[in-house]
């Protein structure tokens, strides 16, 4: 049993691309599919599958890769809201990652979304993770 399922899914992507893989499958939920549209919307990710199945619905994520380096786009993938101490931001206190290069995936009362789309829309929220 997996006690925390969002660091699962960043896991799975963070050792998917350590290893030069070109594909990861994670087990599908609706919090993993939104983080997963937000991943390929803002061009951390080539493409995404989502697939039915029998016991459990699952994510085919194509990672994306450098084509002079052969190094992932995603440098670092962080989980900074842990079930044992949740990190809540107001819209205004939601940090910026590395100037503004890489995002934070911020759960709000708006649905899932940015840190950036977080703070236009003047919402704050639960950080899940930093993205860069």
């Amino acid at each position: 049993m997996n006690t925390d399922p969002i660091a699962d899914f960043l896991t799975r992507i963070r050792n998917a691309a350590a290893a030069n893989h070109r594909v990861v499958e994670i087990p599908a939920s609706n919090l993993k599919k939104e983080m997963t549209k937000i991943l390929f919307d803002q061009g951390y990710i080539l493409s995404y599958k989502f697939e039915k199945g029998t016991s459990q619905d699952t994510i085919k994520i194509a990672l994306k890769y450098d084509g002079n380096t052969k190094e992932s786009v995603i440098r670092d993938i962080q989980r900074i809201s842990k079930p044992g101490l949740r990190k809540y931001a107001s819209s205004s206190d939601i940090p910026r990652i590395l100037n503004g290069l890489g995002i934070a995936i911020v759960s709000t009362s708006k649905g899932v979304m940015t840190g950036k789309q977080a703070h236009q829309a003047n919402v704050g929220g639960e950080v899940l993770c930093y993205v860069y």
